[in-house]
């Protein structure tokens, strides 16, 4: 292989894949066609004189020469990223996009609504917020920042603690006055019970219910919060919400606030290579800001 037949760009176009698995993932993620993408790894396999992927029904999955490849790829990637960060942390204005996922709870009802005044503060930079009920993997490269439940265990993975949180449980008005007063937790398995789908319970910090009671059982369940809090709302039972989500429905009551009181934590994570980028690291202390001089809706008075 001659030096001149490499193209270095070509290794974006292997790392979009490697990480994806897909050619139509890898597509959507750097914004051109398949066979674009499909005809850059074919040129770097070319060049290369390797195979760097098994073709297979479910995916590309990478041969022992793409393992290899991955490595000094993902270490060029971090030069790079590294020198960005350096000139465009300097006296450039912060463009391009910042891609955000949080869990849906924290992500729809606290963070959505306070974006439009962080994208006021850099209109050159696209902003993504995917707040859904699941993990985000930083070493993929799904999301830029992540906020987790729990810090990571392992990875080039950098964590600051947000906040604890506070969950308590709350029904309706109507259900309340429909079903009269819950007065002891003992009264809690009779009543309409709204949760998690067992197996769909994406951290374990939310398989909270055996916590309040063993005999509780959820006759209505959800992979959504923000499903199990409208259907609260509606007067379908009894759910557990974070405070921050359920102190705001003037629609809900909290039950047995003295009696039941969860503790949970937020942390912000970043990978290594990008927490110093400027767009990355103005996204994460905006969040970390706007979640500080939020901290009563996270922790509210216990009564």
């Amino acid at each position: 292989m001659k030096a001149a037949d490499f193209e270095w760009s070509d290794l974006r176009f292997f790392l979009a894949v490697a990480r994806s698995g897909k050619l139509i993932a890898a597509a959507q993620a750097l914004a051109v066609e398949h066979s674009t993408v499909s005809r850059r790894i074919a040129a770097l396999e070319r060049a290369l004189g390797a195979k760097l992927f098994d073709r297979r029904p479910a995916g590309f999955a990478l041969t022992a020469q793409g393992e290899l490849l991955l490595r000094s790829a993902e270490a060029m990637e971090s030069l790079a990223l590294g020198a960005l960060g350096d000139i465009a942390g300097a006296d450039m204005g912060i463009s391009g996009s910042v891609r955000i996922g949080a869990p849906d709870g924290f992500g729809s009802m606290f963070l959505a609504p306070r974006l439009g005044a962080f994208s006021a503060l850099h209109p050159g930079l696209e902003i993504q917020l995917l707040a859904m009920p699941r993990t985000f993997s930083l070493s993929k490269r799904e999301a830029d920042i992540a906020i987790s439940l729990s810090r990571p265990k392992e990875g080039r993975l950098h964590a600051r603690k947000l906040t604890d949180y506070r969950l308590r449980l709350y029904a309706s008005r109507d259900y309340v006055a429909r079903h009269g007063p819950i007065t002891a937790p003992g009264d809690l398995p009779r009543h309409a019970f709204i949760g998690y789908i067992d197996d769909l319970i994406y951290a374990p910090e939310l398989d909270y219910v055996p916590l309040i009671s063993r005999d509780l059982k959820a006759r209505l369940k959800s992979s959504n919060l923000i499903a199990q809090m409208m259907a609260t709302r509606a007067g379908a039972g009894v759910c557990v919400l974070p405070c921050f989500m359920g102190d705001g429905q003037e629609d809900l009551v909290p039950i047995l606030p003295q009696e039941v009181s969860l503790t949970r934590t937020f942390y912000l994570i970043t990978h290594t290579d990008m927490r110093d980028l400027a767009r990355v690291r103005a996204a994460a202390d905006f969040i970390a800001g706007q979640v500080s001089e939020a901290k009563a809706r996270f922790l509210p008075m216990v009564f």
